[in-house]
């Protein structure tokens, strides 16, 4: 009986020798767990794809062995970065097109097109970046240069927005689009009653439904581009804030075949289609794919002047701006997916966009709970009507649109309104979370921009010296986490995802300088040394 004992103990002091054997250890981190008390370790181990265990670099070597074992000598941590508002796949399109973002004059856009063509010679010249309000002269272009160089081939040019089409006769032709033409929620620009070629909101639907079709095979090399910048950037998580049954079909089959690592939470385009297919099969969940919610359009933008605005426009009288969603229709949605498991996540602009979109979520949300709806940009707020954002409503902005449109937005609203607006701090405040993402491609992809803007309020160049209504600027940590938890949060996954705690996918990022505490003005210049998605490396 004492043999049997002592070979008890002593099998009982092996087996507690033993370490577990998972996929990967990184030690000697600086590690930003972005928990609840934003605590920092030195190191973790990562089995399955997920996290198993963080600590200290003893804790975990004294438990855990691999065949990989990464020793950072110090360098910084955090979780994968999520992009709360983006166009993942339009960014990936717009690599197959004309690149106009930047441009400081229509010349320089003219120039761009004449030598993409040149390459390409495509029979639908695409592309996508202008912005008026970056040239000296800062009106709508006009279409005589495109229909003097391309008479025969249709040229579409979208402002960097989104919200705006320039095109050539040709293309207005092949829509059908006279200076008679009537469209709702919209502007067809019209000179001496004669067409401009510009379109704005609405009426580029017309110009939409005669674009060539993309094929599968532009389809997938549009993802994988995307995918490529993305990672690149630190990114391991993006919202893409529309998208087409076709298009979620073709990410989940990519996904699923491998081709595709990045994880996407699919925002659905709000049509009766997309809305009859995906509604009626309740949400769509996979490790990489989250279908659950659904993306609808209030207003325009600012910069196009199609943001819906209570009083006019301070620069453009009477104008208005126009609801490219008609008010009853918002209600009548908000009333449909309430009654799902599906959000609503709503784009808002203007102040009286802004105010039907809160109401109408309002009303559609009595009695519910946990449905963490979202209000997309939520950029021009009236004073009074923030405190809608207090009803588990969730702002999701995103901090470089406050330092590129600084320089002309108070001439839009005017020195009252422009308090309202970009109210960062503000919308944290009422709401207690703040998802934060870029809007890619209307802005760069970089995520230390996005880090940049909403701490600094400044552009890369250290503009204002004092920053942009400072008063609604975030700390860094407020930032990290609207990158990270909030942002998983925003989407009912931060469970999974948004921290480096055990039982969450191992999705993590390393940079060459701490962000948390190198001086403000490198944050926009730091670099990811590498990017993890389930513990595997694809950066």
């Amino acid at each position: 009986m004492r043999n049997i004992f002592f070979v008890g103990i002593i099998l009982m002091l092996v087996s507690c020798g033993q370490k577990e054997k998972v996929a990967l250890v990184v030690i000697n981190a600086n590690v930003y767990t972005v928990d609840s008390l934003m605590s920092n370790v030195e190191a973790f181990a990562v089995k399955d794809e997920k996290f198993v265990a963080v600590g200290t670099s003893d804790e975990i070597t004294k438990k855990y062995t691999s065949e990989k074992i990464i020793d950072l000598k110090g360098k910084p941590v955090y979780p994968g970065f999520i992009d709360a508002h983006c166009h993942f796949y339009g960014l990936g399109l717009q690599e197959q097109n004309v690149d106009l973002v930047g441009t400081q004059s229509y010349e320089e856009v003219i120039q761009r097109v004449v030598d993409f063509q040149k390459k390409r010679n495509t029979d639908f010249i695409v592309g996508r970046g202008w912005d008026q309000n970056d040239w000296e002269e800062k009106e709508f272009p006009t279409k005589e240069a495109l229909d003097s160089l391309y008479p025969n081939t249709p040229v579409v040019l979208s402002r960097i927005d989104g919200h705006a089409y320039l095109v050539n006769q040709k293309a207005l032709d092949l829509a059908g689009i006279t200076p008679e033409t009537k469209v709702d929620g919209g502007e067809i620009v019209l000179q001496d009653g004669e067409l401009t070629g510009v379109l704005v909101d609405n009426p580029m639907g017309l110009i939409d439904a005669v674009f060539p079709e993309t094929t599968p095979e532009v389809a997938t090399k549009a993802l994988e581009d995307a995918q490529k910048i993305c990672f690149d950037y630190g990114l391991t998580t993006v919202n893409d804030a529309g998208l087409s049954k076709e298009t979620i079909l073709l990410i989940d089959s990519l996904q699923k075949a491998g081709v595709l690592d990045m994880r996407i939470y699919a925002m659905v385009s709000n049509t009766p289609e997309n809305l009859d297919y995906f509604l009626d099969r309740g949400v769509l969940k996979t490790d990489k794919l989250d279908v659950r919610s659904v993306k609808a359009y209030a207003d325009g933008a600012l910069g196009s002047r199609g943001a819906a605005l209570k009083a006019p426009y301070s620069d453009k009288h009477n104008h208005f701006g126009a609801m490219v969603t008609p008010v009853d229709q918002i209600y009548s949605l908000a009333e449909r997916l309430a009654e799902t498991d599906y959000q609503l996540n709503t784009h808002a602009i203007g102040d009286s966009a802004n105010v039907v979109v809160l109401r109408a979520y309002e009303k559609a949300l009595q009695g519910k709970k946990d449905k963490r709806w979202k209000v997309e940009h939520a950029q021009i707020v009236a004073v009074n009507d923030f405190d809608y954002f207090s009803n588990n409503i969730i702002p999701s902005v995103q901090p470089t649109h406050a330092t590129s449109d600084m320089y002309w937005a108070e001439d839009r609203v005017g020195a009252q309104r422009i308090k309202g607006a970009y109210a960062y701090k503000t919308l944290l405040e009422k709401a207690g979370v703040i998802a934060l993402g870029t809007d890619f491609p209307v802005e760069h992809v970089s995520p230390f921009l996005t880090f940049y803007a909403a701490v600094a309020r400044k552009d890369i160049k250290g503009y204002p010296e004092n920053g942009f209504q400072t008063k609604d600027a975030l700390s860094r940590e407020e930032t990290l986490r609207g990158m990270t938890i909030w942002a998983a949060y925003s989407n009912f996954e931060e469970n999974e995802k948004g921290s480096i705690e055990a039982g969450k996918w191992a999705d993590f990022i390393v940079l060459d300088k701490d962000i948390m505490r190198v001086p403000e003005s490198e944050i926009p210049n730091l670099k990811v040394e590498a990017t993890y998605v389930g513990g595997k490396q694809v950066k």
